[in-house]
């Protein structure tokens, strides 16, 4: 008889708590606005940087559960004066929950300043593709600001299990002459570099011609390795800069100008 009260006392609590559970299913992707944030932010950048002889771009990435940390980053950010608009490397989520990417929108909504995020390898996770179309938009993206176009692509292949052009190479070509009079300069970003093995090997090769299409490529910024550190992964002469986690305190500050650029670690 005991049992019996034990059963049918779960059976109510569960059946009780179903449609809580369906309305927060982990995996669910019917989120509520805003949606496509980065078309949204795009259009700020593009409008208040359109002829601007100096850009500030600072770069953070792989914010994954680390919210305590990541809250820190962004206040610094805030606090800062020299920054124009920020783009956030991918790893917003770290296994792809709704509930992550829910947080990681509203962390983000903190900024002070117009940000785009790319989507990464941990984003792909469960429904985490389609949830992180419906927030943020497309995976692969560009905009121009100061004359610089700015080529955001994914690049996790391993999502893929290899089996799609990843990263997209028709994509990069298209974008290396789509409103070239409007850019003289660019900067590609990216979540998995080429030296990961989670970048498809059969086009590493391929990958650094295709980036050779881009007029005056100045630099590569990616996330994922969690530590910020730099390198001509190619030995030509092509700086590849990666981004600290917000685990490790560090991100980091481009100024490009029209001739130049510098590069600082900012810490928090």
């Amino acid at each position: 008889m005991k049992k019996l009260l034990i059963l049918l006392l779960f059976s109510l609590v569960s059946f009780s708590s179903c449609d809580d559970i369906f309305k927060t299913h982990p995996y669910d992707v019917n989120f509520k606005h805003p949606h496509h944030i980065n078309a949204q932010q795009i259009i700020r950048i593009e409008t208040d940087f359109a002829d601007s002889d100096t850009l500030r771009v600072a770069f953070i990435s792989d914010t994954h559960g680390w919210m305590t940390h990541t809250k820190q980053e962004l206040d610094m950010l805030n606090e800062r004066k020299d920054v124009d608009f920020v783009i956030h490397c991918g790893d917003l989520t770290d296994t792809g929950m709704r509930y992550e990417f829910e947080r990681a929108r509203d962390m983000l909504s903190r900024l002070r300043y117009p940000y785009v995020a790319l989507i990464g390898n941990h984003d792909f996770l469960g429904t985490g593709e389609e949830a992180y179309e419906v927030i943020w938009g497309e995976k692969n993206f560009s905009f121009i600001a100061g004359g610089v176009k700015f080529v955001c692509l994914d690049t996790s292949a391993l999502e893929y299990d290899y089996m799609a052009m990843v990263p997209d190479l028709d994509y990069m070509e298209y974008e290396a002459t789509r409103d070239s009079s409007r850019f003289d300069r660019t900067v590609v970003v990216m979540h998995v570099p080429p030296s990961s093995e989670e970048f498809n090997k059969n086009l590493r090769k391929t990958f650094r011609y295709y980036l050779s299409l881009f007029p005056n490529l100045q630099f590569c910024v990616f996330g994922h390795n969690h530590h910020t550190y730099e390198e001509e992964m190619y030995n030509d002469g092509l700086m590849f800069y990666g981004v600290g986690s917000a685990e490790k305190h560090q991100c980091r500050l481009f100024t490009i100008t029209r001739n130049d650029y510098e590069v600082e670690t900012l810490y928090y």
